[in-house]
């Protein structure tokens, strides 16, 4: 039997944009993973959740433009908890392509953009689960 495969998905601080995240949790909870929907939440507040929640993956929707301080304090606080590796980091949103090289190199596996093709979210997700 195969394992499930877990997704917190949140939204820092309050942005209002919600049809992306909404659409992607649909995707992959049709895809056979579950979704736990974290709504607007603090990067302490996804971490705890995700670690609570034992989740395989962090989903980060955001439109305000803020991607790279989330990313930088995300990533930060799960080095400090000594989880950097234990999750899969995904950000989707309005990122600038010049951004992701950055945000990458932080330790985010994955950063989709307006337009992305959710297979490809799902096609992502198993195939760095699966390694």
């Amino acid at each position: 039997m195969e394992k499930v495969i877990r997704v917190l998905m949140s939204k820092p601080g309050s942005d209002g944009h919600w049809r992306g995240s909404v659409t992607v949790s649909r995707a992959l909870a049709d895809a056979g993973m579950e979704v736990i929907f974290g709504g607007f939440q603090s990067i302490p507040e996804i971490v705890e959740t995700a670690i609570d929640e034992d989740v395989d993956v962090i989903g980060i929707s955001i439109h305000s433009m803020a991607h790279m301080a989330y990313a930088r304090q995300l990533m930060n606080l799960l080095d400090e908890k000594g989880m950097k590796n234990e999750f899969l980091v995904l950000f989707g949103g309005v990122i600038p392509d010049e951004d992701i090289p950055a945000m990458k190199e932080l330790g985010v596996s994955g950063v989709f953009g307006p337009g992305t093709m959710t297979d490809d979210i799902v096609s992502h997700i198993r195939e760095k689960i699966s390694m």
